[in-house]
């Protein structure tokens, strides 16, 4: 159990950085990184959980995500963005691999089909 323990508290940190390093660097993507940290921190100690949803990082990417209240246009945008052309690259760079090419074309249309229809979108004033 202390091993598990262990292991989450590292995907966690892990998660954070890359977050932290993801909010500040336009190429890298903080939310997915930020999700892993707090599923991460929830399993392994209340502590670290209590910590990281107080921080900052933390309230101004996931807060109302979590909540379930949503994301603002500004944040989904953002998100599509990175992920659009971080796909893109990979799309050109499967130029022999045709198959490679429809799944991350699928892939792609589905990422952008949930955060424009799944995910509830909210003003910037209620954030």
């Amino acid at each position: 159990m202390k091993i598990k323990k262990i292991a989450y508290i590292v995907l966690g940190c892990i998660g954070v950085g890359l977050g932290a390093i993801g909010a500040v660097v336009p190429m890298i993507p903080a939310f997915p990184f930020l999700l892993l940290a707090a599923f991460c921190f929830g399993r392994s100690s209340k502590k670290l959980n209590n910590w990281f949803i107080n921080t900052k990082l933390y309230k101004n990417n996931l807060e109302s995500y979590v909540q379930g209240k949503g994301m603002t246009w500004k944040t989904k945008i953002r998100i599509m963005i990175m992920v659009t052309v971080l796909m893109s690259i990979g799309f050109v760079m499967m130029s022999r691999v045709p198959v490679g090419r429809i799944a991350l074309a699928c892939v792609w249309l589905f990422h952008i089909v949930y955060f424009v229809f799944g995910v509830k979108t909210i003003k910037t004033e209620n954030v």
